[in-house]
């Protein structure tokens, strides 16, 4: 059964930075595509980054373009989500995704397995 675990969210104020982890179990996606979503109470989940299988290519949502870093350890079958300059626009729950194709912008109904979900509040 594959699971996708995420931490490291939390509350921080705007200007800070916090660094989430999604360790991944069940099956290895270290020859896939892996990425974080996010969604906003009363928003659709969107898009925030993807990262191809070697860790060689990513792709961002313009608006954190600059403020943060995907990455990925397929050593550890883990990905992570460094994110800096914080603003309140960014407060959500943020997904994991794996296993599907790397492009620059994922739709989130392409994507077969999701994480429980991290809370990242920013406040101003």
């Amino acid at each position: 059964q594959v699971q996708l675990v995420e931490s490291g969210g939390g509350l921080v104020q705007a200007g800070g930075s916090l660094r989430l982890s999604c360790a991944a179990s069940g099956r290895t996606f270290s020859t896939s595509a892996m990425g974080w979503f996010r969604q906003a109470p009363g928003k659709e989940r969107e898009f925030v980054a993807t990262i191809n299988w070697s860790g060689g290519t990513s792709s961002y949502l313009d608006s954190v373009k600059g403020r943060f870093t995907i990455s990925r350890d397929n050593a550890k079958n883990t990905i992570y989500l460094q994110m800096n300059s914080l603003k309140p626009e960014d407060t959500a729950v943020y997904y994991c995704s794996a296993g599907h194709p790397f492009m620059a912008i994922i739709p989130a109904k392409e994507v077969p397995y999701w994480g429980q979900g991290t809370q990242v509040t920013v406040s101003s």
